[in-house]
């Protein structure tokens, strides 16, 4: 604490001086910040003990300090939060020959006069009251009677910290939809927002109650952060102001030595973040405890003990682990490879290893967030600690990993925010780090740069049903305004960044052209609908030159969307969706003419089909092949995985009965293909080509998967009961919002010889099987079909025919359409 020996310093002698000793405190260019609170709290108590002598005060009777300034944090405006406190009768006038002079500084005081049982009462009846107090420090009188109130008041919350703390939660949650977030708000209150100096205090609340404390890194840097921005804000603006308005931040950036507005904003958000975390990840903690202490959890509470802190105790150590969890038995359900569910937490398999698994932060985040989960504190840190960066250009399983994961919506911010918390996110993407925290100026935008991407990414995993890559909409959700971050227009920065981006995930050269497209061109739609003539040809012909294909109109006229619901209301109406609606209608056909084509003609056989193909017609029988992937053949780049190629001659409920065995072995079907050959003139043969994954990294063996296929085949494996049976025994686990299935026929044009039923759905174990049984049901022949899953969602093509070769009739085509939509539920 600082010295107190210059000739402002009051003394008892002279009880007027504080308010000019104050005034040349908070305007002297000496030291700022903590050093500032600290000495204007010590003066402060000075001030309050000489007052307290010169007043009379008996024995019996003591100053405390509560709250910030309890805490020796006073800002240069905050009120003086102070308890006089007192054992039996009391003089009436006692409290004013306090208080006035108080008042005469010009200081704000909030005060209370209490006997210690009084002050216990108080605190027992209002949660306010009672967090406060955890922060009472003696100022002047009896230090017992200060001691006293502090033992009882903390034994207080620590006996009723269980009834507590849901309470504090609640209050916090309160506070945020008040406020909102900080790190998001243009004007944001550095106190009541969520991330701001109040929830510090609740921070600090809970690690008092023994239960469970925050993760500290850059915590104390954060909190110390906003307290420089208020203080700041305080001298700036001469008033007790948390909110940092507009008008005031520029004077606030040069005040602090920042260089601007805009990095003083950034700062702010950073440290708001990192309180925001670090909140989360505490009340999940207190809400895992309070569960085993109620019997609903899975593990017996450990019994707690003191620890070092702000409120005394014994170590560090021991304040993390108090009121933990005993190490025992613990229920643990597996989420993908490496990755499994703990208390509600997505955490690493116990056979996990990070140092040589570079997709794994990847595969955990997506995992939790299509379960709805949350990757655990001391995961991601040990993902971040561990894992190498991933190679370039990114295996297949990252970039599908990445597409699952935004395509799990609401349910991926957390997540996200996890991953970001400690660096995971500029890791994957370096370009992230120019947009990250970065404010809009715009009282259109309602988020920072960084959040109103992934908000878009959000929106967008609503529409996945609407296109036919849901994989690249999301990523060019995710990519969009990454030119924001560089001078000039943003879309035509971000055209390039998203080239050398997409090049990088390892998408194909056709995708990264659709990305660039999108990137660049993501705003045209709106733009030309609302401010060129609908009805004239070359506002159509504007568009149509910029999409190109049906495909691409279809992810512009999504992104559009996702882009404006991201930004906030005032960006979207019934208005503006109708007048780009109208023209991409009109652009869409304009393009038409492009998709009557139809697909391409399918590549001719490989020898290896050809053999299967000449063997299943001569022994009327299955033939196939497998060949297994593993991480040493593909450097540790690809996920495990098998290739399976299967001749048959064509017999009903093929496809469904190959797709239910894989799923009964736990293989995820990643692409998929059916033709129809006649290799010897025999009859046909249906030739399926297969890529599976390992739902869990453990392959079957071989021979087993072909003698279940050989079993199913002959109907000695009844594959639909035992998916059943596996089902019905598997745990439930909460899921979360995805967008309905979508079961349509697509034009006539699509094909001259079938009729083309279109599938895009949220994948799931068995789906594919449960579309072949749908399909065999309805009587119909598939006798082609392109099945593809990108992330979580899968865009399947059948072309199917009737007994005879011939394609569907329309009403025959709607029929098998409910089938389909039925079984997919």
């Amino acid at each position: 604490m600082a010295s107190h020996t210059d000739d402002s310093h009051p003394g008892p002698a002279g009880p007027a001086d504080p308010a000019a000793a104050r005034a040349r405190l908070l305007t002297a260019p000496g030291p700022g910040g903590r050093d500032r609170r600290a000495e204007l709290s010590a003066r402060t108590d000075d001030w309050l003990a000489a007052l307290f002598a010169s007043a009379g005060a008996p024995a019996g009777t003591a100053v405390v300090a509560v709250g910030g300034y309890g805490r020796g944090e006073l800002s240069p405006r905050s009120d003086l939060d102070v308890l006089l406190l007192h054992e039996g009768r009391l003089d009436p006038a006692l409290p004013e020959r306090l208080w006035y002079p108080v008042w005469d500084s010009g200081a704000a005081l909030d005060h209370a006069v209490r006997t210690p049982a009084e002050a216990r009462a108080v605190a027992a009846a209002d949660l306010k009251a009672q967090v406060g107090l955890l922060d009472a420090r003696h100022v002047a009188g009896d230090p017992a009677l200060t001691a006293a109130l502090r033992s009882t008041v903390l034994a207080d919350w620590r006996a009723g910290a269980a009834g507590r703390l849901p309470e504090l939660r609640e209050l916090g949650r309160e506070r945020a939809e008040r406020h909102g977030e900080l790190s998001f708000l243009l004007e944001p209150d550095l106190k009541e927002a969520k991330g701001g100096l109040r929830d510090v205090v609740a921070l600090d609340a809970i690690a008092a109650s023994w239960l469970a404390d925050a993760p500290r890194e850059g915590l104390d840097a954060a909190a110390l952060r906003l307290a420089d921005v208020r203080d700041a804000l305080h001298l700036v603006t001469g008033r007790a102001t948390e909110r940092l308005a507009l008008q005031d931040q520029d004077q606030v950036a040069e005040r602090l030595g920042v260089l601007d507005a805009d990095t003083l904003l950034r700062q702010v958000y950073e440290a708001a973040r990192t309180v925001a975390y670090a909140s989360d990840v505490t009340w999940r903690a207190v809400d895992r405890v309070l569960a085993a202490r109620s019997g609903r959890g899975r593990r017996p509470l450990r019994r707690g003990f003191p620890f070092a802190g702000p409120f005394g105790g014994a170590s560090g150590a021991a304040r993390r682990g108090a009121g933990a969890v005993a190490r025992g038995a613990v229920e643990r359900r597996p989420l993908a490879e490496g990755v499994v569910e703990q208390d509600g937490e997505a955490v690493l398999a116990q056979g996990a290893r990070p140092a040589s698994d570079p997709v794994l932060p990847l595969r955990a985040a997506a995992a939790a967030a299509q379960n709805g989960l949350t990757v655990s504190h001391a995961t991601v840190r040990r993902l971040a600690a561990e894992c190498r960066p991933l190679p370039v250009p990114w295996p297949d399983e990252a970039r599908e990993q990445l597409v699952t994961l935004l395509g799990a919506g609401e349910a991926c911010l957390p997540v996200w925010e996890a991953l970001e918390a400690e660096g995971l996110i500029t890791r994957l993407l370096p370009d992230w780090e120019r947009v990250r925290c970065r404010p809009q100026r715009n009282a259109v935008h309602r988020w920072t740069v960084d959040r109103h991407l992934v908000e878009t990414a959000v929106r967008a995993a609503a529409m996945t049903r609407r296109v036919a890559r849901p994989d690249l909409l999301l990523v060019a959700a995710l990519l969009h305004d990454l030119g924001k971050g560089w001078p000039g227009d943003h879309s035509e920065a971000g055209e390039v960044i998203v080239r050398d981006v997409a090049v990088r995930m390892g998408f194909d050269p056709e995708s990264v052209e659709t990305l660039a497209v999108l990137v660049r061109h993501h705003l045209t739609l709106v733009d030309t609908a609302t401010r060129r003539d609908p009805d004239d040809p070359a506002t159509v012909e504007a568009v149509t030159k910029v999409v190109t294909t049906l495909p691409r109109l279809e992810l512009l006229r999504a992104l559009t969307e996702a882009d404006a619901l991201a930004t906030g209301p005032a960006a979207w109406s019934g208005w503006r969706a109708s007048l780009v609606d109208g023209l991409a209608a009109r652009a869409a056909a304009r393009l038409a003419g492009d998709a009557a084509a139809g697909p391409e003609p399918a590549a001719a056989p490989t020898a290896e089909q050809e053999r299967l193909a000449v063997e299943a017609a001569r022994t009327g029988g299955p033939a196939l092949s497998l060949l297994a992937q593993t991480g040493a053949e593909t450097a540790g780049t690809e996920p495990m995985g098998v290739r399976l190629l299967l001749a048959v001659p064509d017999r009903p409920g093929l496809l469904g009965t190959v797709a239910g065995v894989l799923a009964l072995h736990r293989l995820a079907v990643r692409s998929a293909g059916l033709r129809e050959l006649d290799p010897i003139g025999a009859g046909p043969v249906l030739l399926l080509s297969w890529t599976v994954a390992a739902e869990f990294g453990e392959l079957p063996e071989a021979a087993r998967l072909r003698a279940d296929l050989r079993r199913a085949l002959d109907g000695s494996l009844d594959v639909a009961r035992r998916l059943a049976e596996r089902d019905a025994a598997a745990p439930r686990r909460r899921g979360i919002p995805t967008p309905p299935p979508v079961v349509a026929v697509a034009p006539p044009v699509a094909s001259a010889n079938a009729t083309v039923l279109e599938v895009r759905a949220h994948d799931a174990p068995g789906l594919l099987h449960r579309v072949g049984r749908a399909l065999d049901g309805a009587g119909v022949r598939v006798r082609t079909a392109h099945v593809s899953t990108l992330g979580a969602d899968v865009v399947d093509a059948f072309y199917l025919t009737d007994a005879e070769g011939r394609p569907l009739s329309a009403r025959r085509a709607g029929e098998v359409a409910a089938a389909v939509r039925a079984a997919l539920g």
